[in-house]
């Protein structure tokens, strides 16, 4: 099963619990749901009419975090720290994983330097054991560790909540795309035209030719016959002159008449 659809059923179940909670309740759930190993969305929880009835309550500072889980970073939370709540271990990993595929969605090269920056990793040991063992075995992230040019290389990475400030962008780039659609479509749609007229032309020369074809298979029979009554009237008018080219090439002999003068006759 790939992430997108571990997401969902995670997402479903988080939603189906927090509908049926109020106030202090879901503070545990939002602590719970930040701390999941396996849930990296969070806009749906946060959307829920019973999370928004956190905002300005004695709770409010969970409803912070939790949207600092689906839009923020760690670097965020540090500077925001006085005024959220403290986060457990398995939070922290969270939000820098995260803050991971925040980096992930810009950047296809990211320098070590600069996560170790943004992560709080202190050396190269530690930040390649989390890419590897936090980051790609989970699923959220592919790519290429390079040594040599310390950098890590993004090849895929999964994608996050949308923040409000992405919206605009998300709009350009979907109205881009649909452009783009409609003139390839209009494109197959004259490729389709031109082949579909190319396939008519051919069916009419086939059938040009087809025609043709049986008109000299039915004529073929009546030339035959012609040109061979012709040869036959050939050879019978042409009988005498055989005769005697047979009569000139015809060999000679000759006769020996005794008590006679030598003489020879043809024979």
């Amino acid at each position: 099963m790939d992430i997108e659809e571990k997401q969902a059923e995670h997402i479903a179940h988080f939603v189906q619990q927090a509908s049926i909670l109020k106030g202090a309740s879901l503070s545990k759930l939002i602590v719970d749901a930040t701390s999941h190993p396996s849930l990296f969305a969070f806009s749906e929880i946060l959307a829920l009419p019973n999370i928004l009835e956190l905002q300005g309550m004695e709770n409010s500072a969970y409803l912070d975090l939790l949207r600092m889980f689906a839009q923020g970073t760690w670097s965020d939370y540090k500077r925001n720290a006085d005024h959220l709540p403290q986060l457990v271990p398995d939070q922290v990993l969270k939000l820098k994983q995260l803050s991971m595929l925040t980096l992930a969605e810009t950047n296809k090269v990211l320098p070590y330097d600069l996560l170790m920056q943004e992560l709080d990793v202190t050396n190269v040991r530690e930040l390649e054991d989390f890419l590897i063992s936090e980051c790609m075995y989970v699923g959220i992230v592919r790519g290429k560790l390079d040594q040599l040019r310390r950098c890590f290389e993004v090849q895929f990475a999964a994608g996050r909540d949308l923040r409000p400030e992405q919206l605009g962008s998300m709009i350009q780039t979907l109205s881009s795309w649909l452009t783009t659609s409609e003139n390839l479509l209009s494109t197959i749609q004259e490729k389709i035209k031109w082949a579909d007229s190319m396939s008519e032309l051919d069916l009419k020369h086939k059938k040009e030719v087809e025609e043709r074809i049986e008109e000299v298979k039915k004529t073929l029979p009546h030339k035959a016959e012609l040109e061979f009554r012709g040869h036959e009237e050939f050879f019978s008018e042409s009988g005498g002159v055989m005769d005697y080219d047979e009569d000139r090439t015809r060999p000679k002999s000759w006769e020996y008449r005794a008590g006679d003068d030598i003489q020879w006759h043809e024979v």
